[in-house]
Parts: C-alpha cells; structure tokens; sequence
C-alpha cells in the first residue's frame, strides 16, 4: 500500500503541476487579450478624438457661415430698402412730372403763358431724372452684390471640394 500511496502522491503532484501550468499558460493568454483589447480601445480613443475635433471644426464653420449670412442678410436688405427709397422716389417726381405737364398743357390752351410752370416743369424733370439715376444706381449696386455673395459661394464651394479632395 505504500507503493499506492507513492503513485497517488506522485499523481496528485503531477496534477497539480498540471494545473499551474494551465494557470499559468491561462494568465499568459489573458494578459495577450488584454493587451490587444486596451490597444483597441485606444485606438477608438483616438479615433473618438479625432472625430471630436472634426465636429469641433465643422461646428465652428458652421457658426462663422451663420455669421456672414446674417451679414449678408443684413446688407440685402439695407441695399433693398435703399432700392424701395429711391423707386419711391422716382415715382413721386414722375407723378409730379405729370402734374406739371398737365398743368402747362392746361395754360397753353387757355393762351395764358405762365413762365413760372416751365420753370416749375423743367425742375420737376431734373428731379425726375436724378430720381430714375439713383433707382438704376441701387439696382446696379444690388445686383453687383448679389453676384458678389454668388461668386464667393463659388470660392467657399471650390475650397470646402479642395478639402474633401486632401482627407
């Protein structure tokens, strides 16, 4: 019986050799996942990250694109209150005009020369046509900013592609 008691002793230390090994082997194998799992997780740290600065800058385009649309905006609408002012204007001088030609047509019919109408008419007109040159002048102006903000939509377009084009 001490022979069975030797081998039992010599397998339950070879057992137990057994399974430090395989502890040991498990630790091992353990360590290597964890490894390639935190290198991972960095990796979509990073990623995160990078992400994180490019919503940062789109946003921050964003913000700098709301800003020159509402000076834009800005801008259109003094240039169209500017235009609403000066066809206005045309419109008073030209009713003016008419008012005076009716009057002076009026006067010549009757025989009566009246100087102070042709003066009074002559006026009008020139009021008239500064009138008319301040309209054309506003519609000039609108449309050259208007073509201004199309072109430099143009540039940020061709620009934002160059950059999509160097990622």
């Amino acid at each position: 019986m001490s022979q069975i008691d030797e081998l039992q002793a010599r397998i339950t230390a070879a057992l137990d050799r057994i399974a430090a090994g395989l502890e040991a082997r498990s630790a091992k194998a353990d360590t290597g996942e964890i490894a390639a799992l935190t290198a991972q997780i960095d990796e979509e740290r990073l990623a995160n990250a990078q992400l994180a600065e490019r919503v940062r800058s789109l946003h921050e385009k964003l913000a700098a694109r709301d800003e020159e649309i509402a000076r834009l905006t800005a801008a259109q609408s003094d240039r169209m209150t500017k235009l609403d002012r000066d066809l206005q204007a045309l419109r008073r001088a030209n009713q003016q005009l008419r008012d005076n030609n009716q009057a002076l047509r009026t006067a010549h019919q009757t025989g009566v020369a009246e100087p102070h109408l042709i003066n009074k008419s002559m006026l009008t007109e020139l009021e008239a046509l500064r009138a008319a040159r301040a309209a054309d002048r506003s519609e000039v102006d609108a449309v050259l900013a208007e073509l201004g903000q199309v072109l430099a939509g143009a540039e940020a377009a061709e620009d934002a592609r160059d950059q999509t084009e160097k990622m």
